[in-house]
C-alpha cells in the first residue's frame, strides 16, 4: 500500500514525482544558497562571473526537457503495458527485494551513464552542438541540474530504462528509483557542503566530486554520476580532489596530481 494507490497509477506517479521533486527540492536549495556562504563550494560572485547563461534560460531549458521526459516516460509505460498481460495485477516484491532491485538499477543506471557522458566529452560534434550546454554552468547551481540540451533527454532516459528493465522492477518500485535519481542529481549540482547530509556520508560521488567535472581544467575527470565513483576507478578517468576552507568563508574544491 502507498499514498497515491486509488488516486492515480504507478506509471503516472512514476512520470510525475521525480519533476514535483525536482522543483521542490531544487527550489528550497536555490532559495536558501545565498544565505549559506558557509557552505557554498563557490562564491556568488564566481557563480555571477562564471556562468554564461541567465537562470530564466536555465529555468526554460529544464522545463523544456522535463516535458520530454513527460512524452517519454508515458509512451514507454504505454507500450509496456499494451505487450503485457494486463488481466492479473501486478504483485508486489517485498521490501527487500525492491531494494536490491533499486541497487541493481542504480549501478545500471550509473554504468549508462559513464558510458555515454564520457562520449559526450570525447566526440567534438556531440560535446559543442549538445553537452556543452550543461557546462555552460560553470559553477553548478540547484536548478541547473537538469539543464541539458534536448537531445541528452533521450540517453538518459535510455539509461532509466534500462535500469527500470535490467533490475526487473515494477513501475511502483520505480517511483522511488526515479525519485532518488533526481534528488541524488539535484544534490549534486547544489554547490553546497552541508554537514550531515546524508548523500555525503553513503556516496564518494558527490556535490564535491561533481565539482571537478565542471571545473575548466576537471572536464575528462569523474564522469560517473550520479551514485558511485566505480566506472571512473577502473577506466582511470578519477581525479582525486581536497576540499579546503576558503580564506573568506565556505568550501573550494582542488583538484590534486593525478597518480600515475
Amino acid at each position: 500500500m502507498v499514498v497515491w494507490e486509488g488516486y492515480v497509477s504507478d506509471e503516472t506517479m512514476g512520470t510525475v514525482a521525480p519533476i514535483i521533486v525536482y522543483w521542490v527540492y531544487a527550489g528550497v536549495y536555490q532559495f536558501l544558497s545565498p544565505s549559506l556562504g558557509k557552505f557554498r563550494l563557490h562564491t556568488l560572485d564566481e557563480e555571477n562571473e562564471k556562468n554564461v547563461i541567465p537562470i530564466i534560460t536555465v529555468v526554460k531549458g529544464v522545463l523544456l526537457q522535463q516535458l520530454l521526459q513527460i512524452l517519454i516516460t508515458q509512451l514507454g509505460f504505454f507500450i509496456t503495458s499494451y505487450t503485457e498481460e494486463t488481466s492479473r495485477p501486478t504483485v508486489q516484491p517485498s521490501v527487500p527485494i525492491q531494494i536490491l532491485q533499486i541497487l541493481i538499477a542504480m549501478f545500471i543506471f550509473d554504468t549508462c551513464q559513464y558510458f555515454v557522458h564520457r562520449y559526450m566529452h570525447h566526440n567534438k560534434f556531440l560535446y559543442r552542438h549538445v553537452h556543452s550546454h550543461h557546462h555552460r554552468l560553470v559553477v553548478p547551481y540547484a536548478v541547473g541540474a537538469l539543464y541539458n540540451h534536448p537531445v541528452e533527454v533521450v540517453s538518459d532516459m535510455l539509461g532509466g530504462a534500462a535500469a527500470f528493465f535490467g533490475s526487473g522492477m515494477t513501475p511502483r518500485t520505480s517511483v522511488w528509483l526515479f525519485c532518488l535519481i533526481t534528488v541524488k542529481a539535484v544534490d549534486d549540482h547544489s554547490g553546497l557542503r552541508l554537514p550531515g547530509n546524508l548523500f555525503h556520508v553513503l556516496f564518494k560521488n558527490n556535490g564535491a566530486y561533481h565539482d571537478v567535472h565542471h571545473q575548466v581544467n576537471g572536464v575528462k575527470y569523474n564522469y560517473s554520476q550520479p551514485f558511485f565513483t566505480f566506472w571512473d576507478i577502473v577506466m582511470g578517468t578519477y581525479m582525486p580532489y581536497n576540499v579546503m576552507k576558503r580564506p573568506g568563508g565556505g568550501f573550494e574544491v582542488r583538484m590534486m596530481k593525478k597518480r600515475s
